[in-house]
Protein backbone atom coordinates (compact mmCIF):
# COMPACT_ATOMS: atom_id res chain seq x y z
CA UNK A 1 0.00 0.00 0.00
CA UNK A 2 1.49 3.47 -1.29
CA UNK A 3 1.16 6.43 1.30
CA UNK A 4 2.79 9.29 2.37
CA UNK A 5 2.69 11.09 6.21
CA UNK A 6 1.35 14.27 6.08
CA UNK A 7 0.30 16.98 9.01
CA UNK A 8 -3.59 17.13 9.68
CA UNK A 9 -5.58 20.04 8.03
CA UNK A 10 -9.16 20.93 7.96
CA UNK A 11 -9.74 18.92 4.91
CA UNK A 12 -8.56 15.57 6.68
CA UNK A 13 -11.02 15.99 9.67
CA UNK A 14 -14.41 14.38 8.22
CA UNK A 15 -12.69 11.42 6.74
CA UNK A 16 -10.74 11.27 10.64
CA UNK A 17 -14.04 11.81 12.16
CA UNK A 18 -15.38 8.78 10.52
CA UNK A 19 -12.19 5.94 11.71
CA UNK A 20 -12.76 7.62 14.75
CA UNK A 21 -15.93 6.54 14.97
CA UNK A 22 -15.31 3.01 13.81
CA UNK A 23 -12.74 2.18 16.06
CA UNK A 24 -13.34 4.31 19.60
CA UNK A 25 -16.96 3.69 21.80
CA UNK A 26 -16.01 7.46 22.86
CA UNK A 27 -15.07 9.35 19.45
CA UNK A 28 -13.49 12.39 19.39
CA UNK A 29 -15.58 14.38 17.57
CA UNK A 30 -15.19 16.91 14.56
CA UNK A 31 -14.79 19.63 16.15
CA UNK A 32 -12.79 17.91 19.23
CA UNK A 33 -9.98 17.24 16.01
CA UNK A 34 -10.59 20.96 14.75
CA UNK A 35 -9.28 22.28 17.65
CA UNK A 36 -6.12 20.28 17.62
CA UNK A 37 -5.04 22.26 14.47
CA UNK A 38 -4.83 25.73 17.06
CA UNK A 39 -3.37 23.79 19.99
CA UNK A 40 0.41 24.68 20.00
CA UNK A 41 1.00 21.47 21.75
CA UNK A 42 -0.76 19.12 19.56
CA UNK A 43 0.28 17.29 16.24
CA UNK A 44 -1.89 15.06 14.26
CA UNK A 45 -0.05 12.92 11.84
CA UNK A 46 -2.24 11.73 8.50
CA UNK A 47 -1.38 8.73 6.44
CA UNK A 48 -2.95 9.47 2.86
CA UNK A 49 -3.24 7.25 -0.22
CA UNK A 50 -2.75 8.31 -3.69
CA UNK A 51 -6.36 9.22 -3.87
CA UNK A 52 -6.75 11.39 -1.25
CA UNK A 53 -8.19 8.86 1.45
CA UNK A 54 -7.10 9.22 5.35
CA UNK A 55 -5.84 5.87 5.43
CA UNK A 56 -4.92 6.35 9.63
CA UNK A 57 -3.99 8.63 11.52
CA UNK A 58 -1.87 9.59 15.04
CA UNK A 59 -1.74 12.63 17.42
CA UNK A 60 0.87 13.36 19.86
CA UNK A 61 0.43 15.93 22.77
CA UNK A 62 4.14 17.54 24.58
CA UNK A 63 4.51 19.02 27.92
CA UNK A 64 8.02 20.34 27.93
CA UNK A 65 10.34 17.61 27.02
CA UNK A 66 7.07 14.81 27.49
CA UNK A 67 4.78 13.02 24.39
CA UNK A 68 1.67 11.64 25.32
CA UNK A 69 0.27 9.71 22.34
CA UNK A 70 -3.55 9.89 22.90
CA UNK A 71 -4.97 8.40 19.55
CA UNK A 72 -3.21 5.78 16.80
CA UNK A 73 -6.43 5.13 14.56
CA UNK A 74 -6.24 2.97 10.76
CA UNK A 75 -9.50 2.70 8.39
CA UNK A 76 -10.43 -0.84 8.45
CA UNK A 77 -9.72 -1.42 4.68
CA UNK A 78 -6.20 -0.13 5.70
CA UNK A 79 -5.66 -2.19 8.75
CA UNK A 80 -2.82 -5.06 7.91
CA UNK A 81 -0.53 -2.98 5.43
CA UNK A 82 1.54 -1.41 7.97
CA UNK A 83 -0.14 2.64 8.00
CA UNK A 84 -0.05 2.46 11.87
CA UNK A 85 3.46 0.90 11.54
CA UNK A 86 4.38 3.91 9.87
CA UNK A 87 2.71 6.31 12.17
CA UNK A 88 4.21 4.75 15.20
CA UNK A 89 7.75 5.30 13.82
CA UNK A 90 7.27 9.19 12.57
CA UNK A 91 5.88 9.53 16.50
CA UNK A 92 9.45 7.79 17.32
CA UNK A 93 11.52 9.44 15.36
CA UNK A 94 10.08 12.69 16.02
CA UNK A 95 10.28 11.23 19.96
CA UNK A 96 14.34 11.00 19.34
CA UNK A 97 14.59 14.06 18.42
CA UNK A 98 12.57 16.38 20.78
CA UNK A 99 11.73 14.41 23.82
CA UNK A 100 12.72 12.86 26.96
CA UNK A 101 9.72 9.98 26.73
CA UNK A 102 6.77 8.96 24.79
CA UNK A 103 3.68 7.59 26.50
CA UNK A 104 0.22 6.11 25.99
CA UNK A 105 -2.35 3.82 26.77
CA UNK A 106 -3.85 0.56 25.53
CA UNK A 107 -6.82 -1.65 26.11
CA UNK A 108 -5.38 -4.36 27.90
CA UNK A 109 -7.06 -6.76 25.12
CA UNK A 110 -5.36 -4.85 22.20
CA UNK A 111 -3.07 -7.66 21.23
CA UNK A 112 -1.65 -6.18 18.30
CA UNK A 113 -1.78 -3.00 19.11
CA UNK A 114 0.83 -3.83 21.83
CA UNK A 115 2.63 -5.90 20.02
CA UNK A 116 3.05 -3.03 17.63
CA UNK A 117 4.13 -0.71 19.85
CA UNK A 118 6.74 -2.93 22.01
CA UNK A 119 8.05 -3.38 18.60
CA UNK A 120 8.98 -0.12 18.17
CA UNK A 121 10.47 -0.08 21.73
CA UNK A 122 7.64 0.49 24.19
CA UNK A 123 7.48 -1.50 27.61
CA UNK A 124 4.90 -1.74 29.58
CA UNK A 125 5.33 1.18 32.65
CA UNK A 126 1.94 0.19 34.70
CA UNK A 127 -1.88 -0.25 34.29
CA UNK A 128 -5.04 2.25 34.90
CA UNK A 129 -7.61 -0.26 36.41
CA UNK A 130 -11.31 0.18 34.50
CA UNK A 131 -9.54 3.32 32.58
CA UNK A 132 -12.07 2.17 29.32
CA UNK A 133 -16.01 2.10 29.16
CA UNK A 134 -17.90 0.30 26.51
CA UNK A 135 -16.42 -2.63 27.77
CA UNK A 136 -15.16 -1.13 30.97
CA UNK A 137 -11.40 -2.84 31.00
CA UNK A 138 -7.86 -2.08 31.80
CA UNK A 139 -5.19 0.07 30.24
CA UNK A 140 -1.57 -1.04 29.69
CA UNK A 141 0.60 2.54 30.08
CA UNK A 142 3.38 2.00 27.68
CA UNK A 143 6.62 4.29 27.74
CA UNK A 144 9.39 4.50 25.92
CA UNK A 145 12.13 6.87 26.71
CA UNK A 146 15.47 8.35 25.13
CA UNK A 147 18.55 8.51 26.07
CA UNK A 148 19.47 12.01 25.19
CA UNK A 149 23.03 11.68 27.14
CA UNK A 150 22.30 13.69 29.57
CA UNK A 151 22.11 11.29 32.17
CA UNK A 152 23.86 11.86 34.88
CA UNK A 153 27.48 9.88 35.12
CA UNK A 154 27.85 6.90 37.46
Amino acid sequence: MTYHLTPMTAEHIPQIAAIERSCFSHPWSEEMLREELWNDSAAVIVAQGEDGSVLGYAGVNTVLDEGYINNVAVAECSRRQRVADGLIAALVRFGQAKLAFLTLEVRASNAPAIALYAKHGFREAGRRKNYYDDPKEDAIIMTLEFDHGTEAAE
